[in-house]
């Protein structure tokens, strides 16, 4: 499911760029590019812990899921951190564009996600 969500990422990103640099100018589209390669990189971060640990037991998937979130925000927190006070940032476009990257692409992959007994997992296709 992650990486579903990593390649619809890539797919909008061009539009989500578009979009910050139309609202917050040229600073607003390499914020927005930032922060889509943080998004995505956190997706598929919390795919490699949970798959890391599914090896190992059911406790230490709950373990890599719990402190893999908390380390995973300790990360993203850093990354903008750390671009804080370079002159191609704007804080406002890249807050934005991790929020809405965020929820639009967990919103989108609830499409293809089936929470029903009959098809636990993804949603077989439409013939």
């Amino acid at each position: 499911m992650s990486l579903d969500m990593v390649k619809r990422g890539l797919f909008v990103a061009p539009v989500l760029v578009s979009i910050g640099a139309v609202i917050w100018g040229g600073d607003g589209a390499w914020s927005s590019a930032y922060a889509i390669a943080l998004v995505l990189a956190n997706f598929a971060l919390s795919a490699g812990i949970i798959a890391a640990t599914s090896k190992i037991s059911f406790a230490a998937v709950l373990a890599g899921v719990l402190f893999g979130y908390i380390l995973r925000l300790a990360l993203i927190f850093l990354a903008v951190y750390l671009v804080r006070d370079a002159h191609w940032i704007s804080m406002p476009a890249i807050g934005m564009s991790i929020i809405v990257t965020h929820l639009g692409l967990l919103v989108w992959e609830l499409k293809y996600v089936a929470m029903s007994l009959a098809y636990p997992g993804l949603k077989p296709a439409r013939s």
